[in-house]
């Protein structure tokens, strides 16, 4: 039995191939963008972005299949808004293929820090000013240099992962501490914290052994730590590491056990007599199972 594998022409796009310029009258906002939305610091950056150096991410539409010729805007409401504040009626968009696998909004980096660095990169490509990148970002030209070099000595897969996160500046400095394999890990694990603030990128950086640092040759030191800590983190570390694998690599067959076990007790519970029976008899156990389904049905 041969096993049929896709080929590049079995690969649907998430997107058409073109972009499409559309007037903003035939696009259609899904949600409405109230007042204080204008107010917020957030949209006032947009809005003096948009103004010095136009759009750096174009909005994304789905065609609309109830009207032809119109379109639903499935991201980009705010850079919608400022474009109809400043008295643009055009704009060029991606169109996301119909496709109810694909959910833009799970992949799309709604300027995430790494995305703010390529955006200034094209920009001073482009030949727009420091200076000027500075004062439409509402931050000092120090930043912006900080902000231009994000990413040296970033491994890729490191930057891939966290590409969508809204990572502090200065975790990436003690990114850079690590080898390119620690970093993986570095970004797995702050991942599957949600956690990505400057400290507990030091203490990855701490817990990690001299041999996956990015300098090898420079003995690692810690503000009010000795050596016999640092290696006393190092070896929590190491045992964290390997529990979260595990945990990891059981989580799926976990996760498919629980839901199987829940929508069983589910259809019990949707049983009366089953319900009276255990009431009576059994009022603690009904109480687990109604707390088991319960918890269940709570979204995440």
């Amino acid at each position: 039995m041969t096993t049929q594998h896709p080929t590049i022409q079995d690969i649907k796009s998430a997107f058409e191939r073109d972009t499409i310029r559309l007037r903003l009258e035939d696009i259609q906002p899904l949600h409405l963008f109230t007042e204080s939305a204008r107010e917020t610091p957030k949209y006032q950056q947009v809005r003096s972005s948009v103004r010095e150096i136009g759009l750096v991410e174009l909005p994304v539409v789905a065609r609309d299949k109830d009207t032809p010729g119109k379109y639903l805007l499935v991201d980009g409401h705010m850079r919608i808004e400022i474009l109809r504040e400043i008295g643009a009626t055009e704009v060029d968009c991606l169109v996301a293929n119909d496709d109810e696998a694909f959910t833009y909004n799970k992949r799309v980096s709604r300027l995430a820090t790494i995305q703010e660095h390529f955006m200034i990169l094209k920009a001073i490509d482009s030949g727009v000013p420091e200076e000027t990148i500075a004062r439409t970002l509402n931050v000092n030209i120090a930043q912006i240099r900080l902000k231009k070099h994000l990413l040296k000595g970033i491994c890729r897969e490191a930057v891939d992962m966290l590409k969508d996160r809204f990572v502090p500046t200065n975790t990436f400095i003690e990114l850079r501490k690590l080898a390119a394999v620690r970093q993986i890990e570095a970004a797995q694990l702050m991942i599957a914290m949600n956690k990505f603030s400057i400290n507990y990128a030091k203490s990855l950086v701490g817990a990690t052994p001299q041999s996956q640092l990015a300098d090898t040759s420079q003995p690692k030191k810690l503000a009010g730590l000795s050596d016999a800590q640092i290696a006393l983190m190092e070896n929590e570390s190491t045992k964290l590491d390997k529990e979260y694998r595990l945990v990891e690599e059981s989580y799926g067959s976990d996760h498919l056990d629980l839901v199987v076990a829940t929508g069983y007790l589910s259809r019990l519970l949707e049983n009366a007599r089953i319900v009276r029976y255990l009431a009576q008899s059994f009022p603690e156990i009904l109480s687990e199972f109604q707390k088991m389904t319960n918890a269940a049905r709570t979204p995440v």
